[in-house]
């Protein structure tokens, strides 16, 4: 126990040698790099809204049993594009494909329109 104090008494470096100020600056340019950098890495990585609906449109419109004059951004899979559960399961792999990432189950169950889609796809960071 007497050589842990002596070694961290050793080790302890003196703080009080920087003004409070620059210590404090030094602080809070470091976290501000850091926080910046972070948040253009973040925000640089979901795709624009506008360009994910035009995919996903495609995506469904080029789905064998979809007439393509009823897709549009609203489409309810099932009620406008008369597609049953199997089929959406199948538009939604088709989704995984294109934007190269897996949807979870429990999220792609509620993928159920083109807008939900759409929303869930331009704020996954994983969407390519």
């Amino acid at each position: 126990m007497a050589a842990r104090g002596a070694l961290l008494k050793y080790l302890r470096v003196n703080v009080s040698t920087l003004p409070r100020t620059t210590a404090t600056n030094l602080f809070s340019l470091s976290f501000n790099a850091i926080h910046r950098r972070f948040s253009e890495e973040v925000r640089g990585s979901f795709l624009d809204k506008s360009e994910v609906t035009d995919r996903v449109i495609s995506v469904v419109k080029n789905f064998q049993k979809v007439d393509p004059s009823k897709v549009t951004p609203n489409a309810h899979f099932q009620n406008d594009l008369g597609l049953d559960s199997l089929d959406t399961v199948e538009v939604v792999m088709a989704l995984e494909e294109e934007f190269g990432f897996e949807i979870p189950d429990s999220e792609a169950d509620k993928i159920n329109c083109i807008n939900l889609a759409v929303d869930f796809i331009s704020s996954h960071p994983q969407a390519k």
